[in-house]
């Protein structure tokens, strides 16, 4: 597990890694990732299940055609 229970900030909300044990008492895909958002004084969650082998060598391949404007881009900051 990457960043356990580390929640990692977003524009909308926090994401965190769902662990083992608690998956398994969800009936999610081990690697499931919850989304939270907050609104009107309280927490929405939202489960997202693990990426699946496909998008994650698609998503690589993006990054390798990319790679130099990625680098670029990262370089000039936001």
């Amino acid at each position: 597990m990457s960043g356990l229970l580390t929640p990692q900030k977003t524009d909308r909300g926090w994401i965190v890694e769902v662990p083992p044990e608690m998956a398994e008492t969800l009936g999610v895909a081990e690697g499931s990732l919850v989304a939270l958002y907050a609104k009107e004084g309280t927490i929405e969650v939202e489960i997202l299940p693990p990426p699946s082998p496909e998008l994650k060598e698609r998503v690589r391949q993006i990054h390798e055609k990319f790679k130099e404007a990625f680098e670029e881009m990262k370089r000039l900051g936001d």
